[in-house]
């Protein structure tokens, strides 16, 4: 189930709203400052020492632009630019600024200059142009054509419409390049998981792909000479199958697992291997006829997951190398438990086989530094010069767990 996001109340009131209750306030307030006759000199735009009473012509005009002024809030989110239309022409027709020559307020305004920011910053651009040239051509001609005007209020309600447009311009940039950062963290928490489904899958089979291919060999030929030896070799296929298969069941049920909150959650997995289970790799290992001697330095105690898993997928990958590309029969793993890091080192005296190219070559290699990496840690892995291969690794633990 999918969490459902819930806006601040602010940011859930549509645009409309907060264009019809702009224009309403800035409608009503000379009339709740200086009273019916104020209002009156406000919408005439005469001077403010005309204190002659509305008339109820004057009073008709305000409501049937109030009308007009909420029809445009409405349509605004549907059809912006009808909206924003109806809008302009409400805060025209509000004041006669346009025959008297003298000015309509700046603030008249003030709602269709909140029309072109949302329609700026939630359209596509050739709306918001439009609308921007509606708007702005309205102020324009008023101060070209209105004979006697005094332009320096048009030209305020100009600046506002400018100031409008701008922040509606950069709102969309803002969010445009948000969505462009959710895309591309999108795209690299894709690539994350299928790296490490990459790497699971392929420490996992690679190594029992290893054991499965000398044990049948060996198996195939002794089978008529030696029958308890070749069923020894089968049995220990069988039981290397069964945990491979088993883990690749857990890893599956990983990525079948619901999302978190929803009823059908299933019970938590098993944790992956860790280096409690090198002993067990040793035991598998030396059936298939390559002695692994392991040899632990320092203070054994409890790691966290992440360390402890890639520390044993680490060694299981150098191991697995020397199963299938070191012509030798030991090896030799070296762990060092220090209060801040955790020393591994795979080291075999064998030669490589002609037809295997370099060892530990592939996307074993890569998937062991993908792990040191994403720890922070180092990886060395190169031939050594009298003969043979090293793999050596250092992770770092975190301070909490110490």
């Amino acid at each position: 189930m999918y969490a459902t996001l819930i806006l601040p109340l602010l940011k859930r009131v549509p645009p409309g709203a907060w264009t019809a209750l702009t224009w309403l306030v800035v409608t009503l307030y000379p009339t709740l400052l200086v009273g019916r006759s104020g209002a009156a000199a406000w919408f005439n735009g005469a001077a403010m020492g005309n204190r002659s009473g509305a008339t109820s012509r004057d009073w008709a005009m305000v409501g049937a632009a109030a009308l007009v002024a909420l029809a445009g809030s409405a349509l605004l989110a549907r059809r912006p630019l009808a909206g924003h239309a109806l809008l302009i022409a409400a805060s025209v027709s509000v004041t006669k600024g346009w025959s008297s020559g003298s000015q309509f307020p700046p603030l008249q305004f003030l709602s269709a200059d909140i029309a072109l920011l949302v329609i700026t910053a939630t359209r596509p651009r050739r709306t918001a142009r439009i609308a921007a040239g509606m708007l702005i051509g309205v102020l324009l001609a008023h101060i070209l054509i209105v004979p006697g005007a005094d332009t320096g209020d048009a030209q305020g309600a100009v600046l506002l419409a400018v100031i409008a447009l701008l922040i509606g311009h950069s709102m969309r940039q803002a969010r445009e390049h948000a969505k462009e950062l959710s895309v591309q963290a999108a795209a690299r928490a894709v690539t994350a998981e299928r790296l490490r489904i990459a790497r699971e899958l392929h420490d996992m089979v690679a190594h029992t792909i290893g054991i499965v291919a000398l044990q049948s060999g060996a198996a195939r030929r002794v089978i008529e000479t030696q029958p308890d030896q070749a069923r020894t070799a089968l049995g220990e296929i069988e039981t290397a199958s069964r945990e491979t298969l088993a883990g690749l069941r857990r890893m599956l049920g990983v990525l079948r697992q619901p999302k978190p909150g929803s009823e059908a959650e299933p019970a938590p997995l098993e944790p992956g291997p860790g280096l409690a289970n090198v002993d067990r790799l040793a035991a598998t290992t030396a059936a298939a006829g390559v002695t692994v001697d392991v040899r632990w330095s320092g203070e054994r105690r409890r790691l966290p997951p992440e360390v402890d898993m890639s520390a044993f997928r680490i060694v299981q990958e150098a191991v697995t190398n020397v199963v299938r590309h070191a012509d030798t029969k030991a090896c030799r793993v070296s762990i060092d438990c220090q209060d801040s890091e955790l020393f591994i080192e795979v080291v075999n005296q064998g030669r490589r086989h002609a037809r295997s190219g370099t060892a530990g070559s592939g996307f074993g290699l890569v998937g062991m530094r993908e792990r040191v990496d994403l720890l922070r840690g180092e990886l060395s892995a190169e031939p050594l010069p009298e003969g043979g291969f090293r793999v050596a690794a250092r992770l770092p633990v975190p301070e909490a767990v110490r």
